[in-house]
């Protein structure tokens, strides 16, 4: 029965990513993970934010999705970005992604060009994205595979994707920050001519990102609202609610967050900073009914921080 389960999944899941890109010819992909810490890494939904700190950013991140349940999405992740000059940013990721029988191996590099206007900070960037998505071959053992199946060997072969995303990110005194990533821009099989819809995809998969940090002088802490909405194509729209608070100077974090759609998800964050380390711990609920068949979802990022131009010893907070 969990073969089976995985198998249709499979085939599900290609089905729908074939009829999202069909110009492309074969399958392509339009999977990708958010993770719930783009709230300290914006980095990872919007590509404008490389070096946009002026620190150069090493993070590892994990999240294991229905822990508990077999087979279970798992997301493995190792980022960099960093400044060049006092204009450029550039970042590379590496992230790995299985769900069941289905693996996804990502390569994205992101470039960004920032500049300063009194007190305001923009900042233009985009992504290149090289994918590798495949079902295992186990699938076709299994006795209700129909042989000669085409969606199911297509997805046994493979394909290797390149795809494209554009991203804008704006913060006012270092307090308010505007961020809006129009992803899946080009989502091309490597080796076809031709590539992405028909009927565009610039405004087919948007994320806008919006919040502000209000600092509470007497009791050393900060406060910060924020809200990330998306519109995916063909996925219910989805809105995130995150109050995040900072004590000690960054030393202590924690955080709640809401996402309003597909039923409903509940989060709790924690974290602290110390020196150029830093460590976060993420756990999520969900309100639908698959909740009661396993044990929430677990994310978490190891991170290290470090400021070119400041002196060796300086272990004077950076503010992110």
């Amino acid at each position: 029965m969990k073969k089976l389960f995985f198998l249709i999944m499979a085939a599900a899941l290609f089905q729908t990513v074939q009829a999202q890109t069909a110009k492309v010819g074969s399958t392509t992909t339009t999977l990708s993970t958010i993770f719930a810490h783009y709230t300290l890494n914006p980095l990872l939904i919007d590509p404008a934010y490389a070096g946009f700190t002026e620190t150069h950013h090493l993070n590892m991140n994990i999240r294991s999705q229905w822990t508990g349940f077999p087979e279970a999405p798992k997301s493995y992740r190792i980022g960099y970005n960093g400044p060049i000059g006092k204009t450029l940013g550039v970042g590379a990721n590496l992230l790995s992604e299985n769900l069941g029988n289905v693996s996804v191996l990502r390569f994205q590099l992101n470039y960004a060009f920032r500049y300063q206007i009194r007190d305001v900070k923009l900042a233009a960037g985009f992504s290149t994205d090289f994918y590798s998505m495949k079902v295992a071959e186990s699938v076709i053992q299994n006795p209700l595979y129909e042989i000669g199946d085409p969606i199911v060997q297509d997805a046994v072969d493979g394909n290797k994707i390149f795809d494209a995303a554009l991203g804008f990110w704006s913060t006012f005194k270092d307090r308010t920050f505007i961020g809006l990533t129009f992803s899946n821009l080009v989502v091309a099989k490597i080796g076809d001519i031709e590539s992405g819809s028909p009927e565009g995809s610039l405004f087919r998969y948007v994320v806008l990102n919006f919040g502000h940090v209000f600092d509470i002088e007497p009791y050393n802490f900060t406060v910060e609202p924020s809200m990330m909405v998306q519109r995916i194509k063909d996925k219910p729209f989805q809105a995130d609610f995150n109050l995040k608070g900072s004590f000690i100077n960054d030393k202590l974090i924690a955080g709640i967050s809401y996402r309003a759609g597909l039923g409903g998800v509940a989060g709790l964050l924690l974290g602290t900073n110390i020196d150029v380390f830093k460590l976060y711990y993420s756990y999520d609920v969900s309100f639908q009914n698959v909740q009661q068949y396993n044990g929430g979802t677990h994310e978490v990022t190891v991170a290290f921080d470090f400021d070119g131009g400041r002196k060796r010893f300086d272990r004077t907070p950076v503010r992110n």
